[in-house]
């Protein structure tokens, strides 16, 4: 009989664990990268069938709000104007406050709200607040159908997970869209020195939103609400077309402005008593200012708070408290994080000669509200 050497033996040992290991590897190369899609497929199942199981619990309670007024008089099948007269709303409490969007319910008297199986109710307006664009308006509490939470909007971090629920051109009811948050504290859409539609401190996302979904509500992905949807620029000045630039006021914001309005019916708001203008390089350059930064002062209020500080038209406002105004905190961002008599201290810039202001904030004329009502088209 033929022996082996135990070193031949060990050398046949060791081959055929190699082949195996190599066998094994081969294996596992092929079936990896198959493993990996069917993986990333599974998670994106569980992830949208979440999403899929918080819209069926928050969607009762988003709504259409219909400004009667401004619908009144247009011809039988004919569309509304879904900028003016139609847009959305949820519900915030058991009571039946539906906050929405100031610019769907102002010059109107007559509201009403179809849920999402499309029962309407009639509805009441509670207040209005030009400043922020947002309204609550209020329905019978037994008709109340749900009600949703509000999150903690100044947890966003951009990336996160967002998505919202409206009405898109007045007629699509309770449509979802989902994307991310894009960016935080835009300050950019405001107009020029202006009180109404300030537009201050919004979330920027990417979940799609049009005409009509102006007042709905924007949801983290734990079904609360962390914004209200406002705007959306689909072209830039010039006309050429942009895509996922989506804005939200945010929820904190919200939250705040909608308990002065249910509690009192009006906002409490600082002012100043300035018309002015946000300077950015641009403008800067063209008037050979000495900053780039800051509010230009273009007139002030006879009697304001401005007036007894001693403001001057031309003068250009560069801190407040401290805080220096930039594009990326802007001067009516600021003021959010005061109240009427709060006492401040303004950084002034007049021919070139650097200056601090005591000023003491005053109350929002009831006039300059109701002027933002003319200035809705």
């Amino acid at each position: 009989m033929k022996t082996m050497s135990p070193g031949t033996s060990q050398g046949s040992a060791i081959r055929v664990a190699v082949a195996a290991a190599i066998l094994v590897s081969l294996f596992a190369w092929s079936i990896g990268p198959f493993t990996s899609a069917a993986m990333a497929q599974s998670t994106d199942a569980a992830t949208q069938q979440v999403l899929a199981d918080i819209v069926e619990t928050v969607a009762p309670a988003v709504v259409t709000v219909y400004n009667l007024d401004a619908l009144e008089g247009m011809d039988a099948g004919s569309q509304p104007d879904p900028i003016q007269g139609v847009g959305s709303g949820f519900i915030i409490d058991e009571e039946g406050h539906v906050v929405t969007n100031w610019h769907v319910t102002t010059g109107g008297e007559a509201y009403a709200v179809q849920f999402a199986d499309g029962t309407t109710v009639e509805a009441e307006l509670i207040g209005e607040d030009p400043r922020d664009d947002l309204a609550v308006v209020k329905i019978a509490p037994e008709a109340v159908p749900a009600s949703v939470p509000f999150g903690d909007s100044d947890a966003l971090r951009p990336g996160e997970p967002v998505f919202a629920i409206g009405s898109p051109l007045g007629q699509f009811s309770n449509t979802v869209t989902e994307g991310i948050v894009s960016g935080l504290g835009r300050d950019q859409l405001g107009g020029p020195g202006s009180f109404c539609q300030n537009y201050a401190d919004l979330i920027q996302h990417d979940a799609a939103i049009n005409p009509g979904n102006s007042g709905g509500p924007l949801f983290n992905m734990a079904g609360e609400v962390v914004g209200v949807n406002t705007l959306g620029l689909p072209t830039d000045p010039t006309g050429l077309p942009l895509q996922g630039l989506f804005f939200a006021v945010p929820g904190n914001l919200v939250n705040d402005v909608a308990q002065q309005l249910i509690a009192t019916g009006s906002i409490s708001a600082p002012y100043i008593g300035i018309s002015s203008t946000s300077l950015d390089p641009a403008i800067a350059a063209a008037n050979d200012l000495p900053v780039d930064q800051g509010n230009f002062v273009q007139g002030v209020e006879e009697g304001s708070p401005a007036e007894d500080a001693g403001l001057e038209e031309g003068d250009i406002v560069t801190a407040v408290d401290g805080t220096e105004i930039s594009l990326a905190r802007t001067l009516p961002n600021i003021l959010l994080d005061y109240q009427p008599g709060d006492e401040i201290e303004l950084t002034v810039l007049r021919d070139d000669d650097e200056q601090t202001l005591p000023l003491t904030l005053g109350e929002a004329p009831e006039q300059l509200l109701e002027d933002c009502q003319l200035a809705v088209p």
